[in-house]
């Protein structure tokens, strides 16, 4: 689950990290009103989209007074601000941070860096991922200098140890007072990364002020789906509006579902013969449309649901079914697949493709073929394969 940057701010200030002080809104005189909390003379407008490089769209601005506070909040509430991240329509803005500036003159220079926590999947630890290079993108620091890039993995038996902490704060160049905060501060953020089951922690930038705090001037967080029921305050920070309506309709009803760019819809039991089938889409010369797992009750009333799900894409010209009867019978989800198929006749304008092993997959081709529906039955891969061709052709 997605969060905004100034929820995870919150969650990163209860464990101890620094972030700048900062409100949110949802329209200008709120803003105003707001914003006399804040005791700073530059204010730093950051719009509140679930993705990255928003300054680059317009999306970041900072305003030296009044004035410039009221004219870049209009212009920023309401816009649909494009970023690399985004679809070429862009993501409408509907609320907006005002954080203060925390680029303040003093005795030492600014520096900015980059921290991550996240699972290495290779390795199956908690990796801390760093650099010198805050403040850019990480995937060009990572393209083009990648020795500017350090890791850390965590023991997951004993945490993360004090000298690991010392490590990353000598190999980002700090010393004296900024070293022993950057040591906190590093603590802090695995505490919160792993007290909150994130999979996914980021700060760009990290910065080093003038009096040598350190600051999470910028945060993405990710937290995993699976344990939301040990956190039923974080449920409240599901933003819908922001995530794909169809993934949200789906999650509802107790689907998996993940949307893609493609053209051949697929239903499948079992996440393992979802990522087979979607190769076979591929090899077949198509694209999957989606990522669709129903589980191990393939019945009628939940095939009509995926099927509901899957051709709310225009691009979809075949619906791919590939269900393994080891625990659920083939026949039942024939039965199934066929009754959805009368419920909803008028809705289904693609052929829909069946491939059913398994558990009385012989009477289920049987209750397919003798439907008299435009359904294909394929018994093997390469029958999938043919039918997939002849869509496209």
């Amino acid at each position: 689950m997605n969060i905004h940057e100034h929820q995870a701010k919150q969650i990163l200030k209860k464990y101890g990290a620094n972030v700048p002080e900062g409100v949110f809104a949802f329209n200008v005189s709120d803003l105003l009103q707001k914003t006399k909390e804040l005791k700073t003379d530059k204010y730093v407008l950051k719009a509140q989209i679930h993705a990255g490089g928003r300054g680059k769209g317009g999306g970041v601005k900072v305003a030296k007074n009044a004035d410039e506070l009221k004219s870049y909040s209009s212009s920023i509430l309401g816009m649909m601000l494009k970023t690399p991240q985004t679809s070429k329509e862009g993501k409408l803005v509907n609320k907006i941070l005002i954080a203060e500036d925390v680029y303040y003159p003093g005795e030492n220079k600014h520096e900015e860096f980059y921290i991550s926590i996240l699972l290495n999947r290779s390795s199956s630890r908690v990796m801390i991922m760093y650099s010198t290079e805050g403040g850019v993108d990480i995937e060009s620091v990572a393209e083009n200098t990648p020795n500017l890039i350090f890791y850390e993995e965590i023991n997951p038996s004993i945490g993360l140890m004090p000298n690991q902490a010392r490590k990353v704060a000598f190999n980002l160049g700090l010393s004296g007072v900024s070293l022993k905060n950057m040591i906190k501060f590093i603590s802090s953020l695995y505490d919160a990364y792993i007290k909150t089951d994130a999979s996914l922690l980021e700060i760009n930038p990290v910065l080093k002020t003038s009096d040598n705090k350190i600051i999470a001037v910028d945060s993405k967080m990710v937290i995993d789906d699976n344990s939301i029921f040990r956190h039923n305050s974080y449920a409240d920070l599901r933003d819908e509006s922001e995530e794909n309506p169809v993934e949200t309709e789906a999650r509802s009803v107790g689907l998996n579902y993940v949307d893609l760019d493609g053209n051949i819809g697929c239903m499948v039991n079992g996440a393992g013969l979802a990522m087979a089938t979607m190769d076979l889409i591929k090899q077949s010369g198509g694209e999957p449309a989606n990522f669709l797992d129903v589980g191990g009750t393939a019945d009628a009333d939940r095939v009509e649901v995926a099927f509901k799900l899957i051709l709310q894409d225009p691009k979809v010209k075949a619906v791919l079914v590939n269900i393994f009867g080891g625990i659920v019978r083939c026949d039942r989800v024939a039965k199934g697949i066929v009754q959805a198929y009368k419920n909803m006749k008028d809705q289904i304008k693609v052929p829909i493709i069946v491939r059913l092993e398994g558990t009385n997959s012989k009477e289920a081709k049987k209750i397919i073929d003798a439907s008299g529906l435009q359904i294909f039955s394929a018994s093997s891969f390469s029958n999938v394969t043919d039918r997939i061709k002849e869509v496209l052709k």
